[in-house]
């Protein structure tokens, strides 16, 4: 393989990479979206008895183990410490 071939390939693993931390980003926060119009159309209260809440924790962590997986470089931990703190630690203010 030549090295340009590589070159090209470490490339198209790259940008496939980012698009899978994108793609995270987009789910986390429609997660998100989802709570707060369920807390303005039913209630903080109804939101806070569903079992949705722990689920979307679990979801999310999926997400975030999920993008840890693909983006693996040095360069890539200031973006995913980010993300973590975010979106696990959204709501501990």
């Amino acid at each position: 393989m030549s090295a340009d071939n590589v070159s090209l390939l470490i490339y198209i693993k790259e940008m496939i990479a980012d698009l899978i931390y994108m793609n995270g980003i987009i789910a986390t926060e429609l997660t998100k979206i989802t709570e707060n119009l369920a807390a303005i159309r039913h209630g903080e209260d109804f939101l806070q008895k569903s079992r949705c809440l722990p689920e979307h924790a679990s979801i999310n962590q999926s997400i975030i183990d999920l993008v840890k997986k693909y983006k693996q470089l040095p360069k890539d931990q200031e973006m995913i410490h980010h993300l973590e703190k975010h979106v696990l630690k959204h709501d501990e203010s």
